[in-house]
C-alpha cells in the first residue's frame, strides 16, 4: 500500500476530489484536459460571429461543439464524487461557484447593457446571459450529487430526465433550465467513472482510432451545416422550439449523448498525461472561462469582427489564435491574484465557524503544544 505521501496516494486522492495534503501534486492529466477544452471553449466563441460566412469554420464549430463542453462537464462531475452536504464543502460550493455566478451575471448583464446600448437588459439571477450559465448549472449539479450516489441506475434516470426536458418547452429560460437538465447526463456519467475509466481511452490505440473518427466527424459537420440547427448542439431549447416535432428531441438527446461521448473520448486520448508547459493552467480554466467571454462581446459590440480580412480563411485562423493565447493569459497566475476576489472569496464574515473543524483544532492543540 502506498505511503500518505507517495504520488499514487496522492494521485489517488486528487481523483476522488479529496482535499489536498501539504506537498501534494495535481493530476497532470486533468489539468491538461481542463486547459485544452478551455482552449476550445474560447475558439468556439471567437468563431461564432464568422461561421456564418463560411461552410468549414462553421463545420469545424459544429464539432467542437459536440464534445468541448461534455468533456468539461465530465471532469467538473468526476471531482464532485466526494462532495457531501457537509459544512465545509457547501462553503466552498457557495464561494467558489455561487458568488461567482452573482458577480459575473451581474457584470455580465451590464456590460451588455451599456457596451451594446441595449437599456432593456436587465439585471437577472434568474435569467443567465451568455456563458455564466455554466455556473448555476454546476451549482444545482452538485447539490443533487448526494441523490445520484443514492440512486440504482443514475446514469439511465439522468438520461431520461434530459429527454423529457427535451419535450417541455414550457420550462422557460428560468436560470437556464434546460441546458441544466439536458447537460445532466454528462456530469452524472462523471460521478459514475473512476480513474481507470480515464486510463482506457489514453492507449496509443484509441488516439489511432481517433483520427479517422475526428475525420469522419469533420466531413459529417460540413455536410450537416446547411441540413441541422446547430443549436441542438447548445441543449437550451425544446424539440419544438426548434420547430422539430417533440419525439425528435428524446431522439436527438439520445444520438448526440452517443456523439459527444465518442468525440470526448477520442480527445481525452490525446491529453497528455505528463506535465506540459501548460499544466498549471489547469487550475485556472475557471478564470479564462469567465473573463475570456468579455473580450469576445466587446468584439460583438464593437465591430472588430466586422472586419472583411477577419472573414477569410488568414483571418480566421488569425482569430482563432488569439482566442487561444487571450485565454491561455487569462488562467495565469498573475489574473487569478488579480480576480481572486471574485472568483475565490473567503467570506469567513458569512458563515458560522465550523464546529467539527474546532474541535479537532482543541484536540490537536496539545499535541501541537508538546511537539514545540
Amino acid at each position: 500500500m502506498p505511503s500518505p505521501r507517495s504520488p499514487q496516494s496522492q494521485q489517488a486522492r486528487a481523483a476522488q476530489g479529496q482535499p489536498a495534503r501539504p506537498g501534494k501534486q495535481r493530476d497532470a492529466f486533468f489539468d491538461n484536459a481542463k486547459y485544452l477544452a478551455i482552449v476550445l471553449v474560447a475558439m468556439g466563441h471567437s468563431w461564432e460571429p464568422l461561421k456564418g460566412d463560411s461552410r468549414v469554420l462553421e463545420g469545424v464549430y459544429t464539432v467542437v461543439y459536440a464534445f468541448h463542453m461534455p468533456a468539461f462537464i465530465i471532469i467538473s462531475g468526476f471531482f464532485s464524487r466526494s462532495f457531501d452536504m457537509r459544512p465545509d464543502r457547501l462553503r466552498r460550493l457557495v464561494t467558489g461557484v455561487l458568488v461567482p455566478y452573482v458577480v459575473f451575471e451581474t457584470a455580465y448583464s451590464l456590460f451588455k447593457r451599456y457596451g451594446d446600448h441595449d437599456p432593456g437588459m436587465d439585471v437577472s439571477l434568474l435569467d443567465p446571459w451568455y456563458l455564466t450559465w455554466f455556473l448555476i448549472a454546476l451549482f444545482v449539479w452538485r447539490l443533487t450529487t448526494p441523490l445520484w450516489k443514492t440512486v440504482r441506475w443514475p446514469l439511465p434516470l439522468a438520461l431520461a430526465v434530459a429527454m423529457l426536458a427535451s419535450v417541455s418547452p414550457d420550462i422557460g429560460d428560468d436560470l437556464d433550465l434546460q441546458r441544466v437538465l439536458q447537460f445532466l447526463p454528462y456530469f452524472v456519467l462523471g460521478l459514475c467513472m473512476k480513474p481507470e475509466h480515464f486510463h482506457r481511452v489514453r492507449t496509443r490505440r484509441v488516439r489511432m482510432l481517433s483520427v479517422p473518427v475526428f475525420a469522419a466527424a469533420l466531413a459529417v459537420g460540413w455536410w450537416a451545416v446547411p441540413r441541422m440547427n446547430t443549436a441542438w448542439f447548445y441543449h437550451r431549447d425544446a424539440a419544438q422550439n426548434l420547430g422539430a416535432p417533440w419525439w425528435s428531441g428524446p431522439v436527438m438527446t439520445l444520438a448526440l449523448f452517443g456523439c459527444s461521448l465518442l468525440l470526448t473520448a477520442c480527445f481525452f486520448a490525446w491529453v497528455p498525461r505528463r506535465r506540459m508547459w501548460f499544466t498549471a493552467l489547469g487550475a485556472g480554466t475557471l478564470y479564462g472561462y469567465l473573463l475570456h467571454g468579455f473580450l469576445v462581446k466587446a468584439g460583438d459590440f464593437y465591430g472588430w469582427f466586422d472586419y472583411g480580412w477577419m472573414r477569410r480563411p488568414l483571418g480566421e485562423i488569425l482569430v482563432t489564435l488569439a482566442a487561444a493565447a487571450v485565454v491561455t493569459v487569462l488562467c495565469t497566475r498573475p489574473v487569478q491574484r488579480v480576480f481572486r476576489f471574485a472568483m475565490e472569496p473567503e467570506m469567513k464574515w458569512a458563515f458560522q465557524p465550523d464546529s467539527v473543524e474546532a474541535a479537532r483544532g482543541r484536540v490537536n492543540a496539545p499535541r501541537e503544544k508538546v511537539s514545540a
